[in-house]
């Protein structure tokens, strides 16, 4: 079983992740903020993160630049989900040191693959 920290504004898709998460067989911690991602990232250094990218303050492109360059952090692969389809805007998220980019709605079976594709293997 991971930890899957999950970074969403979005209370419903939040919850939609969470139990998508959890029936896969991990643990989620859950929060609705930027910058108290980037803290709870140090502080509790999860396997994997799945970031949303529209959020006030502190947007999900902003969060996974922070994380993937801190030494403490970067080896946390990062996923980016979200809205925004664009091709410049799913090239950025890679260049801020996601490791994929979902484009919302997300399919259980898309989250399935992607989480296998980035969790070690027990």
């Amino acid at each position: 079983m991971a930890r899957i920290l999950i970074i969403d504004d979005s209370p419903s898709q939040l919850y939609g992740m969470q139990k998508i998460v959890e029936k896969l067989g991990h643990e989620t911690i859950l929060t609705e903020d930027g910058k108290e991602g980037i803290q709870i990232a140090r502080e509790q250094l999860p396997d994997l993160i799945l970031m949303d990218v529209v959020m006030p303050d502190l947007n999900g492109f902003q969060a996974t630049r922070k994380i993937s360059k801190d030494e403490r952090t970067a080896h946390i692969p990062i996923i980016i989900v979200t809205t925004k389809k664009l091709e410049t805007d799913r090239v950025w998220g890679l260049r801020q040191g996601a490791k994929e980019y979902l484009v919302k709605p997300v399919t259980d079976k898309a989250l399935k693959q992607v989480l296998e594709a980035h969790l070690p293997q027990s």
